[in-house]
């Protein structure tokens, strides 16, 4: 597990939000995070607005290298509370002059410390 300063995710979260603003999000279509949408009781549009609101306070891990894409840009891992349930939310940078990515975005499979609270 790497973790780093809330100055250094205040960058990566001023770059993420810049790029998103450019290039969108890709959301990885997994099983867990179609059910998470239903679970939660929120729409695509309304899981775009929680990416957007994620802020410093919000991450409790990486940057970690990607295990499945050596080429992928480093993955960092939030959590925020969404309608009583802890949310796990896995995003990276995306490829240059593409979109960023959102990896995960599920109910939380164990407990989330957030250094930063």
């Amino acid at each position: 597990m790497s973790k780093c300063t809330k100055e250094e995710v205040e960058i990566f979260l001023n770059d993420f939000h810049a790029k998103l603003t450019v290039f969108n999000v890709f959301f990885i279509s997994r099983k867990k995070n179609a059910e998470a949408l239903s679970k939660l009781e929120i729409d695509s549009l309304q899981r775009l607005e929680y990416i957007k609101s994620i802020k410093p306070e919000n991450y409790f891990n990486g940057p970690n290298d990607d295990a499945y894409d050596p080429q992928s840009p480093p993955n960092w891992e939030f959590g925020m509370n969404i309608k009583r349930h802890e949310v796990y939310i896995k995003i990276n940078l995306g490829k240059t002059n593409k979109s960023v990515m959102c990896i995960s975005f599920h109910i939380a499979e164990k407990e989330i410390n957030y250094p930063f609270h």
